[in-house]
């Protein structure tokens, strides 16, 4: 009897809307696959420090009541690495992934991911993107399961681009990129935008070098410097845009930059190292964001002396958290189903996940670098920092899609 009382008492709290929190108290654990190892390792540290460094401050407070946790696997950067993971954290039963460097590992990650939810329907995972730009992931390579969160490729070339037609003194600009699929884009969306916002714009000379293997900028910087160019373009990032910066500094070659990826670890001591420099950043994000976020920072630096600024995380936590209490499950298909689409706070204004091919919609930030005045953030403790000097509305950036998504069911 006590136990027919029991189930009636429990049915009831359901039907008045105990099932609201079904998934409260739940422990949401998540993959993360990036290089912890290898020339960029610094980058996969720092970023593997700020996923859970987001997950432990977001599992306090978020709609849906849960706790995540963070676990590291290091991919090397490799897409072959990358299949080795996914396999690995299918085995230890994550249901969520998350990777952003290099847009090869990330093509080799959804297909994994796409082919394992096809073949074990019940078992699904979802892969997060926070970093890995090849617009290809949200075109023709889209797919249910995948989300990102950064801005692809095309995306921050519109907003450089619209930045950079309204700066009369750049009329000869020399390309220099990573020979890879992000390398390739950032020339060829740079090529196409200025095309068309400012067909003045001369290209002084255009290198494609390998990933993670030149240990000497020098030869490419006698270059820039021989084709007389007035600016330089680079969507590089971590050590190849560290030593590049360093290879600059010995040869005294000081023409403004343009870059994605200036602030990544590793590249502003290098960027202090020369003294004065004219350096701008396109990103969703910047070194002096106040409220939430900018007191995140600060907790950041003071627990590990190092910089937080892969803020997808925290968009990531956020996105999934409410797509958590949306569905009131943490089942990666009704996950997914209700991050589709769905409209969060964040930093820089709303961002909202778009449906048609999950490339998250956010706002764009041109900063520049300079001496960080009082009570400005000094990154990496150069007493440098990036300042804001242009923020763009989401529809600024936002490019078209040629996704045609499958759905489950």
């Amino acid at each position: 009897m006590k136990n027919s009382l029991r189930i009636v008492a429990v049915a009831a709290m359901v039907a008045a809307g105990g099932a609201a929190h079904a998934q409260k108290g739940e422990t949401v654990r998540i993959a993360f696959m990036d290089p912890l190892s290898g020339p960029f390792a610094n980058v996969g540290q720092n970023q593997l420090k700020s996923w859970q460094f987001a997950a432990e401050k977001l599992s306090a407070k978020n709609p849906a009541g849960v706790k995540f946790e963070v676990v590291g696997f290091d991919n090397k950067g490799s897409p072959q690495e990358s299949l080795n993971t996914v396999k690995a954290a299918v085995d230890q039963g994550f249901r969520y992934i998350t990777q952003g460097n290099g847009s090869g590992a990330a093509t080799a990650i959804l297909d994994a991911v796409s082919k394992h939810n096809e073949r074990n329907p019940g078992k699904e995972i979802v892969y997060l993107n926070y970093a890995a730009v090849d617009p290809a992931l949200t075109n023709e390579k889209c797919d249910f399961w995948h989300f990102r969160l950064d801005a692809d490729t095309s995306m921050k070339m519109e907003a450089l681009t619209s930045f950079m037609k309204d700066q009369p003194k750049v009329k000869s600009v020399y390309l220099l990129n990573q020979n890879y699929s992000h390398g390739q884009q950032v020339a060829k969306y740079f090529k196409d935008a200025i095309a068309r916002k400012r067909p003045d714009v001369k290209i002084a000379g255009e290198d494609l070098h390998p990933i993670g293997q030149v240990k000497d900028f020098a030869p490419y910087v006698a270059k820039i410097k021989q084709s007389g160019a007035d600016t330089v373009l680079t969507g590089n990032w971590g050590q190849d845009l560290t030593l590049l910066v360093k290879a600059m500094n010995d040869a005294g070659l000081k023409i403004p930059m343009y870059t994605y990826y200036a602030g990544v670890t590793g590249t502003p001591t290098a960027l202090a190292g020369g003294g004065d420099s004219e350096v701008y950043v396109v990103a969703y994000g910047h070194s002096n964001h106040t409220g939430e976020i900018g007191q995140m920072g600060a907790e950041f630096k003071k627990k590990f002396n190092d910089d937080y600024y892969t803020f997808a995380t925290y968009n990531g936590i956020q996105l999934l958290s409410a797509a958590m209490a949306k569905a009131k499950s943490t089942n990666p298909v009704a996950v997914a189903k209700a991050m589709e689409g769905l409209t969060v706070k964040s930093f820089g204004g709303d961002v909202t996940m778009r449906a048609s091919d999950h490339q998250l919609q956010q706002s764009m930030y041109i900063t520049k670098w300079q001496k960080a005045k009082p009570g400005e953030y000094s990154v990496e403790n150069t007493g440098y920092t990036f300042v804001p000097i242009k923020q763009m509305d989401p529809y600024v950036s936002s490019t078209p899609t040629s996704c045609q998504m499958k759905r489950p069911g």
